[in-house]
C-alpha cells in the first residue's frame, strides 16, 4: 500500500531514506517478549520492508538511487540498557552492507548513518542524572541536533556520494570513536 501511494503521487523515488527508529531504555532481564518485539519490528523488520518495497520499483525502473538507513551507534558498539535496540540496529548496519553489494549493479548507493545522543524527545524520558552522564561521554560535551543528522542524511543522498557505498557514519560527537 505505501509504494503505490507514493509512486502514485510523486513517481519512482530515487532516495528512500528508512529513519523510523523506538527504544525505551531498561535492563536487559526486565525485557518482555512483546516489548523485544516491538523494538524488532520497528527498528529492523520495519526497514527490511521498506527498504524491499523501494528497491524493487527502483530497480525496476533502472535509474539508480540512494537509500539511506538509519541505525544508531548503539548498533555500532552496543548499549548497556539497550541491548535488544542494539541488536536491531546492528542488524540494520549489516544490512545496510549486504544491500549495499547487491544493489551496486544496479547504481543504488546504500549507505547508513548511526546517530549518538540526540535532542528529542525520546531522549529526554532519560533521567537527568543519565542525560548529564551522557553529555560528559560525549567529547564535543553536547547533543547532537536533529538537523545534525538530517545533514547527514541528506548528504548521503546527494550527487557528492556517487561513490560512496557501504558505509556506516557516526554522528555522534566523538563518544563513539572506534578505530
Amino acid at each position: 500500500e505505501l509504494r503505490a501511494s507514493v509512486v502514485d503521487a510523486f513517481g519512482v523515488p530515487n532516495v528512500v531514506a528508512n529513519v523510523a527508529g523506538w527504544d525505551l531504555p531498561g535492563p536487559f532481564l526486565e525485557d518482555t517478549a512483546e516489548y523485544q518485539r516491538r523494538l524488532i519490528d520497528i527498528n529492523l523488520l520495519g526497514p527490511i520492508r521498506v527498504s524491499h518495497e523501494f528497491l524493487t520499483v527502483m530497480v525496476e525502473a533502472g535509474a539508480g538511487g540512494r537509500l539511506i538507513n538509519v541505525s544508531s551507534d548503539a548498533g555500532r558498539v552496543g548499549s548497556s540498557g539497550e541491548a535488544v535496540y542494539s541488536a536491531a540496529k546492528g542488524g540494520i548496519i549489516a544490512l545496510t552492507k549486504a544491500l549495499a553489494r547487491e544493489m551496486a549493479r544496479y547504481k543504488i548507493n546504500v549507505n547508513c548513518v548511526c546517530p549518538g545522543p540526540t535532542d528529542t524527545p525520546m531522549f529526554r524520558r532519560a533521567s537527568e542524572n543519565l542525560q548529564a552522564a551522557l553529555i560528559r561521554g560525549i567529547p564535543l560535551r553536547r547533543l547532537a541536533q536533529p538537523e545534525e543528522i538530517a545533514h547527514s542524511i541528506a548528504y548521503f543522498a546527494s550527487d557528492e556520494t556517487a561513490y560512496i557505498t557501504g558505509q556506516v557514519l557516526s554522528v555522534s560527537g566523538g563518544l563513539t570513536m572506534v578505530d
